[in-house]
């Protein structure tokens, strides 16, 4: 612990720890919102916005301080999210019914019940679940789009800054992005 806290001094002066300690603190809880939106799930979320964090920390030396923070800490995470998809091993789908042979003989796999769970009470108040589901069937630059502009409240300007892309290409997947939401959400708004 304290080679590591050897490391931050040698790394960060006072005034940039400090400065960047109040960032941090002040945009936590925002930056934490987005990673849920992107990631779907608590643990994740945690996950991706601490590795934001500490990416962000490592290379605070280079963060332009007439840059709004939390759009440099969106592309961090931006490109924190895509290196996990892609990293992400290859989903195997298998039958419920299927038993799995183990070393002690079969077993059966049983479904957890997520109904009601505290923790969906208290993300609920947040984003709905079907709200969330829809979110997480789009193609993930769609979902970061959509999630910047409409949830967040960044300018075109400020999105096409985050994702590293033009001006033209955030509008077309913001409306591309809105067009499937609307499909999925189709059933719940009748």
């Amino acid at each position: 612990m304290a080679e590591l806290s050897e490391t931050i001094a040698a790394t960060c002066g006072n005034e940039d720890r400090k400065l960047f300690d109040d960032l941090v603190s002040r945009h936590h809880r925002q930056i934490y919102n987005v990673a849920y939106r992107m990631t779907g799930n608590a643990a994740d979320a945690d996950d991706l916005t601490q590795d934001t964090f500490v990416k962000a920390f490592r290379f605070f030396h280079y963060y332009k301080r007439d840059m709004p923070f939390d759009n440099w800490l969106y592309r961090i995470m931006s490109n924190i999210h895509v290196d996990w998809l892609r990293r992400r091993p290859k989903v195997h789908l298998r039958s419920l019914d299927e038993p799995i042979q183990q070393e002690e003989g079969e077993a059966t796999m049983e479904i957890p019940d997520h109904s009601d769970g505290p923790e969906s009470l208290v993300l609920s108040h947040e984003l709905d679940a079907e709200m969330q589901t829809a979110l997480n069937t789009l193609p993930k630059d769609f979902r970061l789009t959509v999630i910047l502009s409409d949830i967040e409240g960044l300018s075109y300007e400020e999105i096409s800054e985050v994702m590293g892309c033009s001006i033209g290409t955030v509008r077309s997947r913001l409306h591309r992005g809105r067009k499937l939401l609307r499909e999925k959400l189709r059933p719940y708004l009748e």
